[in-house]
C-alpha cells in the first residue's frame, strides 16, 4: 500500500511540470495586448514572444528525453525545474521585447527537459500495464486542463496583477516541484547507456526546429515565397539526413524500424491530429468569441469552461479503457466526438446560441480526454523501458508539430478577416476539425486491441535485442 503510495505521489510531482509546461503554451496569449501596450512594441514582435518558446520546446523535446536515459531522468528533470524557474524570472523582469523573447528561449529549454523526462520517469515508476494505462489517463486529464486553463488563468491574472504575472505564477510551483522531486522521485536510467548520437540529435533538432519555424512564419511570409520554399528544402534534406545516418547507426537515437510498426506510427500520426484539432479550436474560438462577440477574456474563458472540464473527466476514463480493453475504444470514442465537435460549429455565426457552442466544446474536450492516454501509452510500450524518455520525446515533438501546424492553417483561414466576418470566415476551420476527428477514426484501426497490448511491448523487446546484438560496433 505505501510502496502505492509513493508511485502516485510520483505521479502527481511529475503532474505538476507538465501543467506548468501546457499552461505556458496558452496562458501567455491572453497577455499579449498587454505585453506590447507595456513594452511598446507590434503584433511581430509579440509573435516572437510565443513563438520562440514553441520553436525550441519542439526541436529539443527528444533530444532531451535521450539524455535524461543516459545522464538520469531525476537529475535532467531537476536541472529543467531550475532553468525554467530561472527562465521565468527573466521574462518577468524583462525591460525590453528582446530580453523577453531570449528568456522565452531559454524557457523554452528548460521546457523540454520537463515534460518527456517526466513521463519516462512515471513509466519507470509504474510498470504494472493496466496502472500505467490508469496513471498516463491522468497524465492526459492535467495535460489537457492545463492547455484549457491556460485562456482563463491568464485573464484573470493579468486582471489583476498585470502581464508580468503570468511569468511570476511559474515561480512557487517550479519551488515546490524541486521540493518534492528531491524527497520522493528515484533516479533511473537506461540500465546500458547508450552511445551518443551527436549526429542523430543535430538533425533531428534542424528537421523539427524548421519544420516548427515554417510552420509559425508560413502565414506572414506566403507558403509560395522565396523564405518559405528555402524552409521546405532545409526541411526535406536535413530530414532526409536524418534517415539516412539514422539507418546506419548501430545505437540510433531514433530507430527508422519503429515506424514500420503501425501501432508506434499511428500513436505519432494520432498525436499531430488531435493538436492540430485542438489548437485550432482554441484560436479560433478565441478569436471569435472575443472579436466576432465582444467578450472579455474572463468571460471567453467560462464560455469555453466545458471543453476542460471535460477534458478532465474523460481522461482518466480512457486510462481505464485503454487498461481494459485497449487503446482501439477510447480512440473511437475520440474521433467520433471530435468529427461531430466540428461539424456542430460548421454553421457558426453571429449570433449561434451559447449552449450549442457550448455542446460543441463539450465534445471537443470529451475528444481530446479520450484520445491522449491511448497515443500516450501507444507511444511508450512501442520502445523498451531504457528508452522512455525518448518515447515520451516523441509524443510531444509530435503534439507541438501539430499544434503548429494548427495555429498556421487555422490562423491562415482568418488573417487580415474583420470582426464582421470572423465567423463565417472560421467555418473552414470547422471542417477541418471535423476532419481531423475522421483521421483519429482512421488511426484508431492500427491501435492495439486488448489482445494487443503486448504488442507493442514485443516491439520493445526486439529493440533490445537489435541493441544488444550491436553493443559491440561502433557507434
Amino acid at each position: 500500500m505505501e510502496t502505492s503510495r509513493r508511485r502516485w505521489t510520483v505521479l502527481a510531482i511529475c503532474c505538476l511540470s507538465l501543467f506548468l509546461v501546457g499552461l505556458d503554451t496558452t496562458i501567455v496569449n491572453v497577455g499579449l495586448p498587454s505585453i506590447g501596450a507595456g513594452l511598446r512594441v507590434g503584433t511581430r514582435e509579440l509573435e516572437w514572444t510565443v513563438d520562440a518558446y514553441t520553436l525550441v520546446l519542439a526541436s529539443l523535446l527528444i533530444s532531451s528525453g535521450a539524455l535524461a536515459d543516459r545522464l538520469g531522468r531525476r537529475r535532467v528533470f531537476r536541472l529543467g525545474l531550475v532553468v525554467f524557474g530561472a527562465a521565468s524570472v527573466a521574462c518577468a523582469l524583462a525591460p525590453s521585447v528582446g530580453v523577453l523573447v531570449a528568456a522565452r528561449v531559454v524557457q523554452g529549454v528548460g521546457g523540454s527537459m520537463l515534460s518527456p523526462v517526466a513521463l519516462a520517469i512515471v513509466v519507470n515508476v509504474i510498470t504494472e500495464p493496466k496502472e500505467r494505462a490508469r496513471a498516463i489517463g491522468v497524465w492526459a486529464a492535467v495535460f489537457g486542463v492545463s492547455m484549457a486553463a491556460g485562456p482563463v488563468a491568464g485573464g484573470a491574472l493579468v486582471s489583476a496583477a498585470g502581464w508580468r504575472s503570468v511569468f511570476w505564477v511559474n515561480v512557487p510551483v517550479v519551488a515546490v516541484a524541486l521540493a518534492l522531486t528531491a524527497l520522493f522521485v528515484p533516479e533511473s536510467r537506461a540500465e546500458r547507456p547508450r552511445r551518443l548520437d551527436v549526429p542523430g540529435q543535430a538533425l533531428l533538432t534542424v528537421t523539427v526546429g524548421s519544420s516548427v519555424a515554417v510552420l509559425i512564419e508560413g502565414p506572414r511570409v506566403g507558403w509560395g515565397s522565396p523564405a518559405a520554399v528555402a524552409g521546405y528544402a532545409v526541411v526535406a534534406v536535413s530530414a532526409t539526413a536524418f534517415g539516412w545516418v539514422e539507418s546506419r547507426r548501430r545505437e540510433p537515437l531514433v530507430d527508422p524500424r519503429l515506424f514500420r510498426h503501425p501501432p508506434f506510427a499511428a500513436a505519432v500520426a494520432g498525436a499531430v491530429v488531435v493538436f492540430v484539432a485542438l489548437n485550432a479550436t482554441l484560436l479560433l474560438n478565441t478569436l471569435y468569441l472575443q472579436h466576432a462577440r465582444g467578450m472579455t477574456p474572463i468571460a471567453a474563458g467560462v464560455v469555453t469552461l466545458p471543453m476542460a472540464l471535460a477534458a478532465t473527466v474523460c481522461a482518466p476514463l480512457s486510462g481505464v479503457l485503454v487498461g481494459r480493453f485497449g487503446a482501439r475504444p477510447p480512440l473511437l470514442l475520440a474521433g467520433a466526438l471530435l468529427a461531430t465537435g466540428g461539424l456542430c460549429l460548421v454553421g457558426v455565426g453571429d449570433h449561434t446560441d451559447l449552449r450549442l457552442l457550448s455542446l460543441a466544446y463539450l465534445l471537443v474536450g470529451a475528444a481530446f480526454g479520450f484520445a491522449n492516454a491511448p497515443i500516450t501509452n501507444t507511444a511508450v510500450s512501442g520502445l523498451p523501458p531504457a528508452r522512455a524518455g525518448v518515447a515520451g520525446g516523441f509524443t510531444s515533438s509530435a503534439r507541438q508539430i501539430g499544434a503548429a501546424l494548427g495555429i498556421a492553417v487555422a490562423g491562415s483561414m482568418i488573417a487580415d478577416t474583420p470582426a464582421a466576418r470572423l465567423a463565417q470566415a472560421s467555418r473552414p476551420g470547422w471542417l477541418m476539425v471535423a476532419a481531423c476527428g475522421l483521421l483519429v477514426l482512421v488511426t484508431a484501426l492500427s491501435a492495439p486491441a486488448a489482445r494487443g497490448q503486448r504488442k507493442p511491448q514485443a516491439g520493445g523487446r526486439r529493440a533490445d535485442k537489435a541493441e544488444k546484438v550491436g553493443a559491440g560496433g561502433p557507434g
